[in-house]
Formats: C-alpha cells, structure tokens, sequence
C-alpha cells in the first residue's frame, strides 16, 4: 500500500494543556490497543486527562453544574469559542468534548492551515455525517483566519455539519466576526489559580513516583512562575526532576535555577486595554496601593511610561479637575521630567503622579460641563453674544449698539456686575455644579455667592 501523503491538515495538530502533539482521532489507537509512550515523551503529555472531570481549573464549565457539563446532559453540544491564555486546557477540552459527545475528532490550527484545508475538512464531515456520524473540527488560534476565512465556517456550522470548536487567546469581539460570534457560544477559560496548579504537582509526583525537591516557599514560587500555564509548570517540574540537589530548593534557589513565564502582554491587544482600565479605575476609586500595581505591571509588560504619562494627563483634568488644580500642571511636570531623565530614573516621577491622583479629591464636574456646554452649543446654533458684551471698535458699531450697556466688573463694589453673558435667545444654563471636594468647596462657595448677587441685580 502507498504511503498516505501528508497534508497540512495533518501537519497542523497543536499543542494542548499537557502538551505535545495528538493525532487526528480517526487515526488515534483503540482502547484494545492503547500507544506507548514515546521514549521521551514529556511529562505533561503523559498527564494529558483522559475525563473532563480531571480537567483541572475550570469547574464553572466542568464541574457538576458547569455550562458544558449541562450541554452534553442535554445531548445537544453546540459550536463553541473556547477564550483563554496558554496552558488552561482549551485542546484537552475540545478533545474530550468530541469523545463525550460521540463525535469524530479533527483538529486544524489557523496558523499552519488554509483554504484547502478548511474544504477537505468539510468535504470529510459532510461524508461522515451522510454515513450517520458527526464531526467536531477544532481550529487552534482561530482568530488568526481573516475575515472571509471566518465566514467559511457559516454554512457548515449552520447546518449542522461539523461542531465548530474554535480557541483563541484573543478577546473574541475584536478578533472574530459577528456573524461567526453569533453562531457560536464563547466559553471564557479561567488562568490556573494556585489550587488547581498544586492539583497538578500533586499528580506530576504520582505519576512519577518522586516528590519535588521543594521547600513550601520554593512550591508557592514555582505555581506563581508558571502564572496561571499548567504546560509551563510542568515543564519547570520535569527540569526540576532533573536536577542533582542534596537539599530542597526555596524560592532564591528555584529562581535561580528556572527562568520566570513571561509576563502575558501585548501592547496593542486586549491585554493592554484591561490593565490601563485597571489603572485609571483603581486611580479614581482612590486606591493608591492598586494603582501602582497595574502601573508597574504594564511597565513590566513592556509599555511605553509616555502613553502612562499621556493617560494620566487625560485622568488628572477628567477624574480629580478643580477638586485639585495642581493636579494637571503636576501631570505635565511628571510626563517632563520622564522625557528628560528616560527610564528607568524617570519612571519614578510618574510613579509619583500615580500616587498623587490616587489620593487627590475628585471631581468630573468640568469634564459634564464641558460636554453639556457642547451639546448646548449644537443644540443652539449661531445665536450671537448679547450687544452689551460685542466690542465696537468702530463709530458704526457703536451707533448699532455694540458693547451698549456693558459694565466693567472691577468697578463694582464687589467686583462683580451680575450681567447676562448668554445670548439674548437663550435661558441662562448651568453646565458646571462643583462638588463640595477639596478646592471645588471654595469654588462652590463662590459661585453660590455670585448666583445671590445676579438674582438681586437682575430682579
């Protein structure tokens, strides 16, 4: 028999939470006739669970009431948008799925796969389903398919010719289409929390025999180097297995010896948008401690200080205002002095600025005005200034009565004349109302003395 060509369907297997490469499950071995372990296969592959409830970390969708579990109760598995970072299980799912709905198991990745791909897979379901089967094509990093690649899936997926199980570590509303989103439920997966990587260590030491080489401290370091990666930790696992120690490792030694995941960060993807929202809500629910925390995160996730610089420019005039008028100029002081010292020197300047808005009183009474002020100014057209307020530079002005009438406000006795300043068409507004914070309390107190003062003149 000639040797089947291999295709990029057959290329494009990925990896899953326990790691390396499973094949498509029509070609997978029978329970009869279970594969051996490769000689070096890695230890998280070997820990691959067989059941989706050894699947660790994901109960609100795996546990007795978890939204999958309820699904296949139900008997009726619906297409699928699997959303998480790297190492929580999305193909150990996906794979189990297919299994537990009787289904069978094929598995594209966006990266290595194309159009052509895409048909045979669908040529193939459509083949299974006419000889009384179904097909669960998973597709790895699916946000990676453009638009028209995406809209492929529409008609099978509506027919019912495959269950679509796509993964993504991308927010699925920027990164696939709406028309594709609507046919699919999306699944958030959580990160691994400290529980469920303990589970994990617990089982790597069973399965292979030893316990880890670790003080308490080093163990609690370990999970917190993996953030949340159950693939990470147990590759950190099985270098640690094969280290020659006499003593168990803490945390200085593990650190050492094993190199820190990197941070989950990219500048222009979701992950930036949430943690500048952390910082701008952790600054304006006062919370200095916090907002430091998402300051220095996004510092070490490699973001430029000038865009943090720009943000809090933006937050000290919209979020603390004139509750604090030294806090915009302190802003642009802050943002200087980064430009003139760089990092990391000048990084400790915005720092400082972080903590200033964070605990200066706040107030968004400029930031309504303005916007009530501009609705009114669209709403009122081209009314003109009221005659008393126009300069008349020339006699023709004048003689038209331009400037008529006006009274020059520090010859008050109060310094204060009380005339009208809106157009004569228009009724006198309030945009701004200052609250009773930090310097918004003078100013407050002013403008209740002025409105007394131009009620009694006017009246």
């Amino acid at each position: 028999m000639a040797a089947r060509r291999t295709t990029a369907l057959d290329m494009a297997v990925g990896e899953d939470l326990f790691g390396g490469q499973a094949p498509l499950s029509d070609h997978a071995p029978s329970a009869a006739h279970p594969a051996r372990p490769a000689p070096n296969q890695p230890l998280a592959d070997r820990l691959r669970p067989d059941r989706l409830e050894d699947v660790v970390g994901q109960a609100h969708l795996l546990g007795p009431d978890g939204t999958l579990t309820r699904m296949l109760e139900r008997g009726s598995l619906a297409s699928l948008i699997l959303w998480g970072g790297p190492g929580v299980g999305k193909t150990t799912i996906a794979r189990l799925l297919a299994q537990a709905a009787g289904l069978r198991f094929v598995q594209l990745s966006a990266v290595f796969s194309g159009v052509a791909d895409l048909k045979k897979a669908f040529e193939n379901a459509r083949r299974q389903a006419e000889a009384g089967g179904g097909t669960l094509l998973f597709v790895d990093e699916i946000h990676r398919f453009n638009r028209a690649q995406q809209d492929g899936f529409l008609p099978v997926v509506e027919d019912g010719t495959i269950v679509l199980v796509g993964a993504t570590t991308e927010n699925p509303s920027f990164a696939l289409n709406s028309a594709l989103l609507s046919r699919c439920q999306v699944m958030v997966l959580n990160r691994l929390d400290d529980p469920a990587e303990e589970a994990l260590l617990a089982r790597a030491e069973e399965e292979t025999g030893r316990a880890l080489p670790l003080t308490e401290e080093g163990r609690a370091t370990l999970r917190a180097m993996a953030d949340g990666d159950g693939r990470y930790l147990l590759n950190m696992v099985e270098q640690i297995l094969g280290l020659k120690t006499d003593a168990p490792l803490d945390a200085q030694a593990l650190a050492r010896l094993l190199a820190k995941r990197a941070v989950l960060y990219d500048r222009d993807r979701e992950e930036h948008y949430n943690l500048i929202s952390a910082l701008h809500k952790s600054m304006r629910g006062s919370d200095p401690d916090a907002a430091l925390y998402w300051f220095a995160r996004m510092l070490e996730g490699g973001e430029d200080p000038r865009y943090l610089a720009r943000r809090m420019t933006r937050f000290a005039a919209e979020d603390v205002g004139m509750a604090d008028p030294h806090a915009l100029p302190l802003a642009i002081a802050a943002w200087e002095t980064y430009e003139r010292l760089g990092s990391p020197e000048g990084e400790l300047a915005l720092a400082q600025l972080v903590v200033h808005l964070a605990t200066a009183p706040k107030s968004n009474g400029v930031y309504k005005a303005y916007g009530a002020a501009r609705r009114a100014a669209k709403a009122t057209g081209s009314l003109m200034p009221p005659a008393h307020i126009l300069n008349a530079p020339t006699k023709l002005m004048q003689d038209i009565g331009y400037g008529k009438g006006y009274q020059y406000d520090h010859d008050t006795e109060e310094g204060f004349s009380g005339q009208n300043y809106f157009p004569d068409g228009m009724k006198r507004q309030t945009f701004y109302n200052p609250t009773g914070k930090g310097f918004e309390r003078e100013i407050r107190h002013r403008l209740e003395t002025w409105s007394r003062l131009r009620d009694r003149r006017q009246s």
